[in-house]
Parts: structure tokens; C-alpha cells; sequence
């Protein structure tokens, strides 16, 4: 044992061995020493505290008492059979049962000797039980682990229960493990930091967290994994971004020419908001510096995305690059292609489409145009990073709604010239500022957190079943005032059929409240072909039907600024994010618009938690932050995939205090000393070369 440490195969501890070493592999995929340690108990019973037996009720989750056996008895046959024990404390007496393991129990339970009992107290017949208790002989001589302190529970499978790594199991794992290493364990931050941030040394940490003596030690302990957890995931970040600023050259857009003014001057349609010149200014600076810009944009919905990623592409052109912009569908690649060519008219610069369904006669010029320069900004989907797309020039990239695309998909395009050229990442999805922090800390982030003058805030109410009739009147009123209406139902993913059946009964119903040839009703599911749902889309786009009925697969760029209602049925089947996205569908022009949440009338507290955020705010990025606190990061939007978020202890949604002391601490290391040479850095330094080689997420994004 005096020779394992922290990377020793887990098959080499004491109590392990191959079999063992293999189911842990597979079902927790801890294959190091240091692996285990760091699997941490997810509760922790206070053990502490003791019950007396008439305290003792069916609602406690667990109880521990202290009392002594008086008798034991085997009863029932075969199946039926059991051993029954009656347990008295000064207070009363309890029976204690037991189905398995009988004739070991019988043996080694000792008839009047003192034990702590600890299980789950259970009614039956006015009485109160406990079924397969755990047992410990009580000397009042020795405290021994579990006995009078906090116990952790870990958890664990059907698969290791069999290999005897049940809760208990686990601990004992755990205390060999610590035998074994502890005084080899070496400490991975600088003493100093320890001190400024009050911090327990990690070796203290790692014994305390498995087998704390009491609630102080155990949050000392909970304290400093979590900082050390988000301390290094924002070393890697930064050394990346660090690196990357170093490393990738950018093209330098050192002027603001003709094109970009005379769009500012003479086609801009309204005022820019503060927001809006602020990240403009912030582009601006990134593609001066001679190093590759990556920075990602986060805006509501109708914020003005699109005219600050104009503008930038503008400035590329001004300086002699192309550009493109990179849309996940092509109905959203459709609509910027539109919105931009309104914008920019006939004579400021030569803009294309390019989709899946572009024709190859259309195809080859679009070609011939990027690779001789004259085309100057191409905008599409997938099929921009086709090998056969091949830009003269190309120094400003612009990729929206970029949790869309795969890794690999977004690096094509960044492959696409000898410098790479400069990334502008949008979304519309607001994302918490500790997942922001955590998933992008390596790229800039601008916010526009502004709407443009004239746009008024979309009201939102939510209404239960019984209050249909109200919201058909409602309809009908906003049809005759000439606007248009979405109806959406949401996606079960347990059932298709299930949806199109909720579909297809409230079109029942809405085609007795609003009859042809009056009223004209555009229908899209996921089930219909794609030659249909774009045709029925585009008739709702056109205006040529006042109502839109369809599931989900409604499309999350569709622009129709006359669209003045969203109601969004069963309502408390959808995710925060996804309410915040559907809502803002509407809202688009000058006439007040409308968000009617329909409902059940039985919700759950995180249902109903939902919709009350939902009406009582439309910022985006409150509504985020609710989110990520109901559901957790893993659920958000294309986090799961980044490999960042596999935190074993730290918790997005309630450590956003140590996350920002973390990266706070990262960044004046960073400033003091960028290549960590000092001699109090040593450590960090090597963890970096060796542990952690990272993630280059903004070369990618």
C-alpha cells in the first residue's frame, strides 16, 4: 500500500481487485484512486442525533435510536418467512424486521446488548416498524466512523450491491483509499490563496467531505472542492483564451470606410440603442488588435442582433473581406437573406443565399462570385462549409442561434481561410451569467439587453381550462383588427401520436369557433412534409391565414411582425427557456402584443413556479437564471455536450458567489504573472501541462 497514489488503477486497492475493480469502471467510471475520492456522497445523515422511540413517526426520512434487542424470533414459511426483533428504549418498544440474510442475522444479533438502529420508520396497523435497519453494537468506550457523526450515503446500483458497494460498501472503500494516500496527497493551490479565500487544505478537504465529525467541518470541507473545482475550470479557460490570443493571428480591420457609412448614414431605419453601439464599438476594438476575435452575442429576441452582425460584416467589407452568416434552417437563413438585402438595398454591396435547395445553375455563380471576390456576403446553412465553398478572401464569420451546429461543423468554417477569420457568435437564448462564465469563459461576451425605441413589452397572462371561451373572444378580437394569431401545443416526447391527437382536437374545437370562409387556418407538425410545412409557414408569413396551429416544430426565426398573440397550450409541459422563445415569436411591430399561457388546473410547484416567472417578467435573462436553478445546467441548451459542466461537487444554479471569487482569482493570477513562473504558481503550472490540457472552445464557437 505505500507505494499507490491518486493515478493508481483502482483495481490495486486494498478490497478491490479485478471483478470489482471492472463493475465500479462500468457503472461510475471511476478508474483511478483519485477517481474514487472524488466521488462524493450526494447526503449525509446526522448522526449525532438520536430519537426516542415515541418520537418516532412514519413521515421522518430516517431515525436513529438507541436502545437494546430484548427478543428475536423467526416466523412465517417459505416466502412469508422473516425474523422479527422487538427494540425498547426508556420510551417504548418498536419491532425491528427482516426478510433476507436470516440465518446471519440470527447468529450474530446478541439478545439484550445495546445497539444504535438507524432506517426508515414505517406504519402498520397503528404501529410503527422498521424494515431492514441498519445495526451497530453501541460501546460507550469507542466512537468508531458512522458511529456519532455525520454518515454519507453515496450512491449506487443493483450491479455493485451484488459486489457488496452499497452505501456502506462505498464508505469502506473510501477509508481504505484515504489510508493508503493521505499523507501523499499534495496540495494543488497556492498557500496564499488558501489564506485570502479562508480555505481548508485539500487533503483536510477530501478526509472531511467522506467522514465529517460534525456540520462545520463537513461545509469547510464543501467550501473549498467547490472553489477548487471552478478555480480550475477557469484556469483552463483563461490559459485558453490566453493561448489562443497569442497563438491565432486575426485579420486587422484597421478603418471604417464607405460601406459601413453609407449604410449608418443613409439606410439605417431607426436609431441604434445604446446596447446595440456599445457591442459594436466592442467588435470594432476585437478586429484592431491583429489576434482572431471570438466573441459571443447574447440578445433577446428583437433586440437587434442582426444589425450590429450587418454592421461588423460591413466594416470587414470596408476593409477588404468577405463575409458570411451561418443559420441552422433554411427558413431563418432565408429570412436574414431578406432582412439584410431590405436593409442594404441594391447599391452598398453584392449579398446571396445559398441553402440545400439553391439551384446549380444559381449554385455555380454563387461560386465563381467567392472565389473571384466580387460576391461580398454570402448568407446560408450547412451548406456554406461544403469543401466546395471556397472564399477569396474571407475575415469576418457570423454563426447564429451557434448551439444549433456541431463542433466540427463550426470549425469548417473557421478552416476557410489562411488566417482564420474573425467569429461573431449570436444567440437568442439568454444564458445565466455563471453558465456564461463557465461554458464560454474563453470567448468575449457582449450583451444587448436593450429593446429598440417603439417596441412595447408583450404582456403575458395565464388562463386554466375553464377560461376558454374568454380566450376565443379574444381571438376573435385581435383577428378583426386585422392581426394574426399562433396556437402551439407541445412536443411529448413519449408519444408523437399523443401531440397530433392534442392538435388535431383543438383544431376541432377552433374550427367550430372560427369558421372558413371567414377565418383561414395554417397547420404544421412534425409529421407533414417539409415541402408542406414550409408552404403552410410561408401562407402565415404572407398574411394569408390569421391563425397558426402547430406543434413545436414551429420554427424559432419566423419573423412576422403583424403576429400580435402566442397562446401556448398545456403550457406547464414546457421548459422556461422554451416559453421565453415562443413568446418572443410575437411582439415584433408597433401594436401591443399578447402571451396567454393555458393550463390544467392541476400544477406542480416547479409548473406553476414557471408560469408565475413567466408573467411577472419578459427579461430574458431573469427567466434564465430561474431556469437553470428549476432544471440544472446539464438540461440547458448545449451544455451537456461541452464536457465543461462534468462537475462532481460545484453547482451552477446556487455557487454563483465562489464561482465569480474563482474567476476573479484567475484573472489577477493571469495579470501578475501570465506564463506562472513564479514560484508559488509552480503548482498551477503543472496541473495545466499535465492534468488539464482543455478544450479550445473558442476556436471552435
Amino acid at each position: 500500500m505505500a507505494n499507490l497514489s491518486l493515478i493508481t488503477p483502482i483495481e490495486y486497492l486494498k478490497g478491490v481487485g479485478p471483478q470489482k475493480a471492472d463493475v465500479i469502471k462500468k457503472e461510475l467510471l471511476i478508474f483511478t484512486i483519485g477517481d474514487l475520492l472524488q466521488y462524493y456522497p450526494f447526503r449525509y445523515i446526522d448522526r449525532t442525533k438520536f430519537h426516542k422511540i415515541r418520537q418516532v413517526h412514519a413521515d421522518l426520512i430516517g431515525a436513529q435510536i438507541l436502545g437494546r434487542l430484548i427478543s428475536l424470533k423467526e416466523v412465517g414459511e417459505r416466502r412469508g418467512k422473516r425474523l422479527v426483533a422487538q427494540f425498547r428504549d426508556e420510551t417504548g418498544t418498536m419491532e425491528l424486521v427482516w426478510f433476507q440474510s436470516i440465518p446471519w442475522l440470527k447468529k450474530s444479533l446478541k439478545i439484550g446488548s445495546p445497539y444504535i438502529i438507524y432506517g426508515k420508520p414505517v406504519e402498520f396497523n397503528g404501529a410503527i416498524s422498521m424494515t431492514h435497519p441498519e445495526m451497530e453494537l453501541y460501546s460507550s468506550a469507542e466512537k468508531k466512523v458512522g458511529n456519532m457523526t455525520m454518515q454519507p450515503v453515496y450512491s449506487s446500483t443493483e450491479k455493485l450491491k451484488k459486489f457488496n458497494l452499497d452505501t456502506k460498501g462505498i464508505q469502506k472503500l473510501q477509508q481504505t483509499a484515504l489510508e493508503a494516500v493521505y499523507n501523499g496527497i499534495e496540495e494543488l493551490l497556492p498557500a496564499y490563496i488558501l489564506q485570502k479565500h479562508n480555505l481548508i487544505g485539500h487533503k483536510e478537504a477530501l478526509l472531511a467531505i467522506h467522514f465529517p465529525q460534525n456540520v462545520n467541518e463537513l461545509n469547510a470541507a464543501i467550501r473549498r472542492l467547490k472553489f477548487e473545482e471552478l478555480f480550475f475550470i477557469q484556469l483552463r479557460l483563461l490559459r485558453n483564451k490566453q493561448l489562443n490570443t497569442q497563438k491565432f493571428k486575426g485579420h486587422r480591420f484597421d478603418k471604417v470606410g464607405d460601406r459601413f457609412n453609407a449604410f449608418f448614414n443613409e439606410r439605417l431605419p431607426f436609431p441604434l440603442t445604446n446596447a446595440q453601439k456599445r457591442v459594436i464599438k466592442e467588435i470594432r476594438q476585437d478586429t484592431n488588435t491583429g489576434a482572431q476575435m471570438n466573441r459571443l452575442v447574447q440578445g433577446d429576441v428583437g433586440s437587434g442582433k442582426t444589425v450590429v452582425a450587418l454592421m461588423s460584416m460591413l466594416i470587414a467589407l470596408d476593409n477588404g473581406f468577405q463575409a458570411c452568416m451561418m443559420a441552422p434552417t433554411e427558413i431563418l437563413a432565408t429570412q436574414h437573406y431578406n432582412g439584410l438585402k431590405e436593409l442594404i438595398g441594391e447599391d452598398i454591396c453584392s449579398i446571396k443565399l445559398l441553402t440545400g435547395s439553391t439551384p446549380t445553375k444559381e449554385r455555380r455563380l454563387i461560386h465563381q462570385g467567392l472565389e473571384d471576390g466580387s460576391l461580398d456576403i454570402l448568407i446560408g446553412t450547412h451548406a456554406l462549409i461544403e469543401d466546395k465553398v471556397k472564399f477569396k478572401n474571407i475575415g469576418f464569420v457570423v454563426i447564429d442561434e451557434q448551439h444549433r451546429f456541431g463542433v466540427e461543423q463550426r470549425a469548417k468554417l473557421w478552416r476557410k481561410n489562411v488566417v482564420p477569420p474573425h467569429m461573431l457568435v449570436m444567440t437568442a437564448t439568454p444564458i445565466p451569467r455563471t453558465l456564461a462564465m463557465t461554458l464560454y469563459g474563453d470567448l468575449d461576451i457582449s450583451i444587448i439587453d436593450e429593446l429598440p425605441a417603439g417596441r412595447k413589452p408583450i404582456k403575458t397572462v395565464h388562463f386554466f381550462e375553464n377560461q376558454r371561451l374568454r380566450v376565443f373572444g379574444f381571438i376573435r378580437e385581435e383577428v378583426t383588427k386585422g392581426r394574426q394569431v399562433y396556437i402551439v401545443y407541445p412536443l411529448i416526447k413519449e408519444s408523437e401520436k399523443m401531440d397530433l391527437l392534442y392538435l388535431e382536437a383543438g383544431l376541432e374545437g377552433l374550427m367550430r369557433e372560427f369558421p372558413l370562409p371567414q377565418y383561414h387556418i395554417s397547420i404544421v407538425h412534425g409529421k407533414m412534409p417539409v415541402k408542406d410545412k414550409d408552404f403552410e409557414m410561408q401562407r402565415f408569413v404572407k398574411g394569408e391565414t390569421q391563425i397558426m396551429v402547430a406543434t413545436t416544430v414551429i420554427e424559432v426565426g419566423v419573423n412576422v411582425p403583424n403576429a400580435s398573440v402566442m397562446i401556448i397550450e398545456n403550457s406547464e409541459r414546457f421548459g422556461l427557456s422554451q416559453l421565453h422563445q415562443l413568446r418572443g415569436r410575437v411582439g415584433r411591430g408597433a401594436e401591443q402584443s399578447f402571451c396567454i399561457l393555458m393550463s390544467g388546473d392541476k400544477l406542480s410547484k416547479e409548473g406553476r413556479k414557471r408560469l408565475d416567472t413567466m408573467v411577472r417578467t419578459n427579461d430574458g435573462f431573469e427567466i434564465a437564471e430561474v431556469d437553470l436553478e428549476l432544471r440544472g445546467p446539464g438540461d440547458l441548451s448545449g451544455t451537456q455536450q461541452s464536457g465543461v459542466l462534468e462537475m462532481k461537487i460545484a453547482d451552477l444554479a446556487k455557487d454563483q458567489a465562489i464561482l465569480s471569487e474563482a474567476r476573479s482569482r484567475v484573472i489577477e493570477i493571469f495579470k501578475e504573472d501570465p506564463q506562472l513562473l513564479a514560484p508559488q504558481h509552480q503548482q498551477l503550472s503543472i496541473y495545466l501541462n499535465q492534468r488539464a490540457p482543455g478544450i479550445s472552445w473558442d476556436k471552435i464557437s
